[in-house]
């Protein structure tokens, strides 16, 4: 499983942008990946950053080559 860091590098690597982590777990959540809730969230109780839909199908596709979708 791919982290977060993981997914920003290969985003920059082969899309030139890196994604805010709160779009990558929004995108995990989407599809069922579990995800663990950072301390930041967790003691704000904030929600999950939504991402831009332009930037979901970019993040898929890392998800997909990480092999988690």
């Amino acid at each position: 499983v791919a982290t977060g860091t993981e997914i920003q590098k290969f985003v920059q690597r082969h899309r030139g942008f890196i994604p805010k982590i709160g779009w990558i777990l929004h995108v995990k959540e989407a599809h069922g990946i579990p995800t663990l809730r950072g301390a930041n969230r967790a003691r704000r109780d904030r929600d999950i950053e939504p991402c831009p839909p332009e930037k979901r199908e970019v993040i898929e596709e890392a998800l997909r080559q990480f092999g988690m979708i």
